[in-house]
């Protein structure tokens, strides 16, 4: 249900603690006293049967004994009692409860089935059960029974595990670090990751988020918040269980390389996320996104006292890459002017083993200034010559003093060896700290990667190559026939047939029934100057070569026999129990610059379809040389998947090889990525090797696995994806006035310069009225946003005049989480008002958000906007005044 009436549960004016205790040790003792420890400032209530009083308060026996009606219920009572203490808040008001208790159990005839049931007949939001509760500094209200109570800042905390979340209270406590909020969900009941990314995303007092995840649930749900919340916000991802993937069997190469952890670091990617691996990182990237903005690029500037620890921070900036800053010639001579004749001279900036405070501070200004470093990293390794914490003082004090536009440009220090005083200080300084340099460099390159994630999420894409159209029904014909028969695996001549339908290049194979037939063929190929290759063919057979099931390099018809007859031999005896249809024969493809690829879909049991890139050949298990990503992808998303891998360098020119040809591999992974969203009977499939040289790509052998699909998230339209693909049905051609012809379609990241071109025709009155607030400038950031959808619970309609190609209209639709409600906004050029496109759009509208199987669409309008209000009461929708608004209207079309 995604944010609804999370505001009341998280920001609750008051609240009600079920099963307080007096007892010392027991959660309902520990969690009152928290309660009442944090200052929380609205009505605090308490109920317990048992006891009349409890530390001084007064208790009630029932939640309708209260002496009001609480906002949010927090229980710790038995789990058998739970169910019936939700019924009873709900009939009271409650917007939601949290339920530390454990033990309601899973599944049908569960407690926790019958909670969730009595929540959701009075639209209750439930957190937990099992969790540590939640902690919201921003109105003082501990209802947890964590040690501490955290200070007030800028992180959220998200966490499948208490003590996690425990652990990081106790953590931020000693490094003063504040949250905006922490939540344990614990079992997700109800409120879970995806929920709380969509509330704290649009909370203003929350800087970043941080999440603690063992697992996800509903992969579409996750990456559509996700990507939605880090386009505005950093959200750092720690995930456990990295090596608990199993040694399970995969009946392709691409699935055995696609290990479960593998997947989850490929959805974190996708989906903007920065991940890290352990809590010490967890702790340190939440300290650089909690105080520092992220540089506009890599270059870092270290300023040291050591010349060895400088030589360290350089290498360890190498390694993760960043870039050492080259110092402008203007930079260099004002250091010359400051520093003595033996300084370094270059980057690290090493100002002597005897530097002192002043020194420290004519250098720091200078490298704070310099537009040629995007940060600086301050070092000092304590001597018998100089304090450090007057050095320390001094650092904090240039900080400090730094025009607003310095003051920007982050600051990290390293004191080597030096006491918690000086780390204190500098946290109070807001000035991140770390106790090594390769600490230093890499809490740098959070904030580097952080950028370079929103700046991936928010980029233009290419269009794809207008003569790639697929034969999608040739396609599709060809794997339901092989379901249909009971099929696993299609045999080599139906994946010939599928490459062909999209375009994809295969070595022409031949089917020989027997050894003869097996030398007919080759005789053809000699014939042509080929020689030839033979394999085993039989669909029990998957990697050929486990069972001496490929012999190369074949020129006569005596050595194909010979070869041939070894081949099925090995074949019967190494696999007795698979059937042996026959021969493949296969030009011998010699190209001596090309590159062993591999690429493929695996099918995983979270995320759906994944595609894999990597080195190909027999080896390519053992090489492990690959990468992972979620489709759609559209050829920036394949480059960058490519980039990923070792074997990336090996596609550009060197020595006397030439480069492979430009995106022909790339093209390949979108040709394979529509693939897997047009044809859902597709499970697995490898191209190993694709060949890769100056001329294009050749697949010389490729396995494809088929069954009966499968709806693995909710929703209409492909069910497979966690990442919706473009949905292409959704072109119309629109009726308006006057035979004009236009046409309606999704938006498209590319659309992004037709945007910026239909803002131009649009009237700063019109935008007045569309946006409820006047807009003067719209950044590639905020038109990004727009064009950037997922397609999961957010949609948008251009209405496109084919005489011109000009942008006309955009209509909006955002869905909350589980499909109930959408939002809708509608805006069109101010000089084509008045020919029937809005009504257009809008019916166009209301068929998709029908489609989509919502309740409602939701919209407010200005009263002064009499045109719009008029068109929704001719469309059926209901018009009310706005409660707490009274310059608007709220317009609701039930579905």
């Amino acid at each position: 249900m995604s944010t609804y009436r999370l505001s009341n549960v998280l920001a609750p004016q008051s609240v009600a603690l079920v099963g307080a205790s007096p007892r010392k040790g027991s959660l309902g003792a520990a969690i009152l006293q928290n309660i009442r420890e944090a200052g929380f400032a609205g009505q605090i209530g308490i109920v317990n049967p048992r006891y009349g009083e409890i530390a001084g308060m007064k208790v009630a026996s029932h939640i309708d004994r209260l002496p009001f009606a609480p906002e949010l219920v927090v229980i710790t009572a038995p789990a058998r009692e739970i169910p019936g203490i939700v019924d009873a808040a709900g009939k009271r008001g409650a917007a939601g409860a949290v339920i530390v208790s454990a033990g309601l159990g899973h599944g049908p005839g569960s407690i926790s089935e019958a909670t969730e049931r009595a929540a959701r007949a009075h639209r209750m939001r439930l957190i937990g059960p099992n969790c540590l509760g939640i902690m919201m500094p921003g109105i003082d209200l501990n209802a947890s029974f964590a040690a501490h109570m955290p200070r007030r800042g800028n992180l959220a905390l998200i966490s499948q595990s208490g003590a996690i979340a425990a652990g990081m209270v106790d953590w931020a406590s000693q490094k003063s670090v504040g949250f905006s909020g922490i939540v344990s969900i614990g079992d997700q009941l109800d409120v879970d990751i995806a929920d709380l990314l969509d509330y704290f995303a649009l909370d203003r007092a929350t800087g970043a988020i941080l999440l603690y995840i063992e697992a996800i649930r509903d992969a579409r749900k996750f990456m559509s918040a996700a990507r939605a919340a880090a386009r505005v916000k950093p959200i750092v991802v720690v995930k456990s269980g990295r090596m608990a993937q199993g040694a399970r069997a995969a009946a392709t190469h691409t699935g055995a390389l696609a290990g479960a952890d593998d997947v989850y670091d490929a959805a974190f990617r996708r989906a903007g996320m920065l991940r890290v691996f352990d809590l010490g990182e967890l702790f340190d990237c939440a300290e650089m996104l909690g105080r520092l903005a992220a540089p506009p690029g890599k270059r870092l500037a270290m300023l040291t006292n050591g010349g060895g620890l400088g030589v360290l921070a350089v290498d360890r900036l190498a390694e993760l890459g960043g870039v050492t800053a080259e110092l402008s010639a203007a930079a260099r001579e004002r250091l010359d002017a400051v520093l003595p004749r033996t300084w370094s001279g270059s980057n690290p900036i090493d100002i002597i083993g005897d530097a002192d405070a002043a020194r420290y501070a004519a250098a720091l200004e200078i490298l704070l200034a310099d537009p040629g470093n995007d940060a600086v990293l301050v070092m000092n390794v304590q001597t018998a010559v100089a304090s450090a914490a007057d050095i320390a003082e001094t650092v904090m004090g240039v900080v400090a003093a730094s025009p607003e536009k310095r003051r920007r440009k982050p600051v990290l220090a390293v004191w080597v060896g030096a006491g918690p005083e000086i780390s204190k200080k500098f946290d109070a300084a807001g000035i991140p700290n770390f106790a090594t340099e390769g600490d230093a460099v890499r809490g740098f390159m959070y904030l580097v990667k952080h950028r370079e994630a929103v700046e991936a999420l928010s980029a233009v894409p290419p269009s794809l190559p207008a003569d790639f159209v697929p034969d999608v029904e040739a396609a599709r014909s060809i794997v339901q026939a092989a379901v249909a028969e009971g099929r696993r695996w299609l045999d080599p001549a139906e994946v010939r047939r599928l490459f062909d339908a999209y375009q994809i290049d295969m070595v022409p194979t031949l089917e020989a029934a027997d050894l003869e037939q097996a030398a007919a063929f080759a005789e053809s190929l000699f014939a042509k100057g080929s020689k030839v290759v033979l394999k085993v063919l039989s669909r029990d057979i998957t990697h050929k070569s486990d069972v001496g099931g490929v012999v190369l390099n074949l020129a006569t018809v005596d050595e194909v026999r010979q070869a041939a007859a070894e081949i099925l031999s090995r074949a019967r005896r190494l696999r007795p129990d698979a059937k042996i249809a026959g021969i493949l024969v296969q030009s011998m493809v010699v190209r001596p610059k090309g590159r062993e690829l591999i690429l493929g879909i695996a099918e995983d049991p979270t995320f759906g379809p994944v595609m894999v890139f990597g080195r190909g050949g027999t080896a390519v298990e053992i090489i492990n040389d690959k990468a992972l990503m979620l489709p759609p992808l559209d050829l920036a998303l394949a480059r960058a998947l490519i980039e990923r891998t070792r074997v990336s360098r090996l596609l550009t020119a060197y020595r006397d090889v030439p480069a492979v040809k430009q995106d022909a591999v790339a093209l390949t992974l979108v040709k394979l990525a529509q693939l897997a969203a047009d044809l859902p009977e597709v499970t697995g499939l490898d191209i190993n090797p694709l060949l890769a040289d100056a001329s294009g790509v050749l697949a010389l052998d490729a396995r494809v696995t088929v069954a009966t699909p499968g709806r693995r998230f909710a929703g209409p339209g492909n069910t497979r994806f966690a990442v919706r693909p473009y949905p292409s049905q959704w072109v119309r051609q629109l009726a308006v006035k006057d035979g004009w012809k236009v046409v309606a379609r999704p938006i498209r990241p590319e659309d992004e310069p037709l945007i910026h071109d239909f803002l131009r025709h649009v009237t700063q009155e019109d935008l007045r009225l569309r946006f409820l607030a006047p807009m003067k400038q719209f950044s590639h950031e905020f038109i990004a946003r727009l064009t950037q959808l997922d397609y999961a619970r957010a949609m948008a309609f251009v209405a496109i005049d084919e005489a011109t190609g000009e942008l006309s209209g955009v209509v909006r639709l955002h869905s909350d989480s589980v499909y109930e409600t959408g939002e809708y906004a509608i805006l069109l050029r101010s000089d084509l008002k008045g020919r029937g496109l809005g009504w257009a759009l809008m019916q166009l509208l209301i068929e998709y958000a029908r489609s989509e199987g919502l309740k409602r669409i939701y919209g407010q309008v200005l009263r002064e906007n009499t045109t719009m209000i008029e068109m929704c009461r001719n469309l059926g929708f209901t018009v009310e005044p706005d409660p707490t608004e009274r310059d608007l209207f709220d317009v609701t079309l039930p579905l």
